[in-house]
């Protein structure tokens, strides 16, 4: 059994361009397939938060629209209400990265409001990169490598293939008008080199120790890659 650390976003909103606030969140698939996934295969998940605060899961994450129909978005907020993980978070800070053998970053919007500015988040994950510990991060998640950065300023990713959600993505998704930055668009900005699949459909990528999704349908994939590693 694996001890697996979720490094999870606490913000409920999303801050747009116009300095209007979103209703946001993790976005509930990307989250509750990985756990199901781990707890199957007899892993441990502990998830850590900005404060140890619960991390609120994306309203439309939930809805029968992002999850194939009424029973899909039933099963789906069960899942979310009913994870123990889930509620009873820890806070980033009080995290040592050695207690855990693996670190899995889910998406939504709301990493973009404060993983990609938390220091603990960067510790965390540069932590991980130098201790060759798998790291899973899929669709918005990729945010929190923005701070993952080494003395000199540049970022410990540098040079990594990563799959994340896309600038097109971003555009069909209506997002990207209203959106303070685009995710993709940033990341190559640190140097990051972006593989870009078809939207919106499964697409993984692995380098090294980081393991990378593109967006939601990619997260069971990207789960069972993990679980491949670990086993």
């Amino acid at each position: 059994m694996a001890k697996i650390l979720f490094m999870m976003t606490g913000s409920d909103h999303w801050t747009l361009k116009d300095g209007s606030r979103r209703t946001s969140g993790f976005w509930a698939e990307e989250a509750v397939t990985p756990l199901e996934a781990f707890r199957a295969a007899g892993h441990e998940v502990t998830v850590a938060t900005p404060g140890g605060v619960v991390p609120p899961a994306d309203p439309a994450s939930l809805e029968p629209g992002t999850n194939g129909g009424d029973e899909g978005a039933a099963r789906m907020r069960a899942a979310v209400e009913q994870s123990s993980e889930f509620a009873h978070p820890i806070a980033l800070a009080d995290v040592n990265p050695a207690d855990y053998s693996a670190l899995y970053v889910p998406g939504g919007h709301g990493p973009m409001e404060d993983l990609a500015v938390d220091a603990d988040a960067g510790r965390l994950l540069t932590s991980a990169l130098d201790a060759n510990t798998p790291i899973g991060i899929v669709c918005h998640g990729p945010a929190a490598l923005l701070t993952a950065t080494r003395p000199d300023g540049s970022n410990a990713f540098a040079g990594f293939d990563i799959a994340c959600f896309t600038d097109k993505e971003e555009e069909l998704a209506g997002s990207a008008l209203t959106a303070p930055w685009l995710l993709e668009t940033r990341l190559k900005e640190v140097g990051l080199r972006v593989e870009e699949g078809p939207p919106f459909r499964p697409h993984t990528q692995r380098d090294r120790n980081l393991f990378s999704g593109q967006n939601p349908s990619s997260s069971a994939p990207l789960a069972d890659e993990l679980v491949r590693v670990l086993a």
